[in-house]
């Protein structure tokens, strides 16, 4: 299972296969160089919607799997659902 360490560590990772320096990640990403210090660092409490944005700068996407290992696909909302019908 992933935690907030792993995350990290593979965001250290790509961010380094693809050359960058972590203060050129932070500015691509719109975060600050010290969030992504320490989210690479682990650090549990960093705010999820920072990290989406430092994922998207590297070219990644988190998915979520379900107990059987299937990928869970989110369902739009209920409000845009029933406006198409």
């Amino acid at each position: 299972m992933l935690n907030v360490t792993t995350i990290g560590a593979i965001i250290r990772e790509e961010r380094k296969a693809l050359g960058l320096r972590q203060d050129e990640l932070a500015a691509a990403s719109g975060v600050g160089l010290r969030f992504l210090v320490e989210l690479e660092r682990g650090k549990p409490t960093v705010q999820m919607g920072k990290v989406l944005d430092v994922l998207a700068a590297l070219g990644c996407d988190l998915q979520i799997l379900g107990p059987a290992g299937d990928p869970i696909v989110p369902q739009p909302p209920a409000s845009v659902r029933s406006s198409g019908e």
